[in-house]
């Protein structure tokens, strides 16, 4: 297991994505430690009378090369609503990085399935398989075009599809209606609302497909302490944030 820290990190951009979504790219005055694709951060909110406890973020992308860390936030409380509010050289105290990462292929191909913000930690854990020689493919859905991010990032990485509730950008429906999904892979990825990845599991189960999804419950001290997270596995009762927050599919009781 990786050795925790708490830094405070330096803004260095703040870029709305759309009218929800932004980037918060940070750096450090020391080399950034080791993270995985599918761990995640907790973020210290400052002067927000309404906020007590830390706000659990993915980890979207890490650049040693840049000493960079990247964080694609929704806004969507009062949390985030600050977070998203940061100025460039504002200071922000987080603990990183907590939970356990997604289990890497090596060559093969794979689908990384997201949905909404469930598709921010699938950019680190692309371009990682890539580099382990797989062949990456996204599966992203969104409610609505308009919720839709630039993907140029993750277009760099592997081939896109793309689904939208009401049809407004490729295929019409949630992700599992697009024939992308019953293409054969060597290992399924999953990040997005409880629903969704329920019905991904059950194609990858049907498939005969290994999966791994990214449990979003929600998450308080992210250390397992507080048990606010705990869900029931096949192994018993598992804190999200210190068992997971990534599972077999076959841990799970769905």
């Amino acid at each position: 297991m990786l050795k925790k820290f708490e830094l405070d990190c330096t803004v260095l951009e703040n870029i709305p994505l759309n009218s929800s979504y932004f980037k918060l790219v940070l750096t450090y005055d020391k080399p950034l430690p080791e993270m995985l694709p599918g761990q995640f951060v907790e973020i210290k909110v400052e002067n927000t009378p309404s906020v007590y406890l830390r706000r659990p973020i993915s980890i979207s992308d890490v650049d040693y090369s840049s000493n960079t860390l990247s964080l694609i936030v929704k806004n969507v409380g009062d949390g985030t609503a600050y977070m998203s509010k940061l100025l460039q050289n504002s200071r922000l105290n987080m603990l990183l990085p907590l939970g356990n990462g997604f289990t890497l292929l090596e060559n093969g191909t794979a689908l990384l399935v997201g949905g909404g913000v469930g598709i921010a930690p699938l950019l680190y854990l692309g371009r990682k398989l890539r580099s382990n020689g797989v062949k990456v493919n996204y599966l992203l859905g969104f409610k609505y075009e308009s919720d839709m991010i630039d993907l140029s990032d993750f277009k760099a990485v592997g081939d896109i599809y793309l689904s939208t509730e009401d049809g407004s950008y490729g295929v019409k429906g949630f992700v599992t209606n697009h024939e992308a999904i019953n293409a054969k892979y060597d290992r399924m990825y999953v990040c997005g609302p409880t629903p969704m990845m329920k019905n991904v599991a059950k194609c990858a189960i049907a498939s005969g497909t290994d999966c791994e999804v990214s449990l979003e419950n929600m998450m308080a001290c992210g250390l397992g302490a507080c048990l606010g997270c705990v869900t029931k596995t096949t192994e018993g009762h598992k804190c999200v944030c210190s068992d997971g927050p990534v599972f077999n599919i076959k841990q799970l009781n769905w």
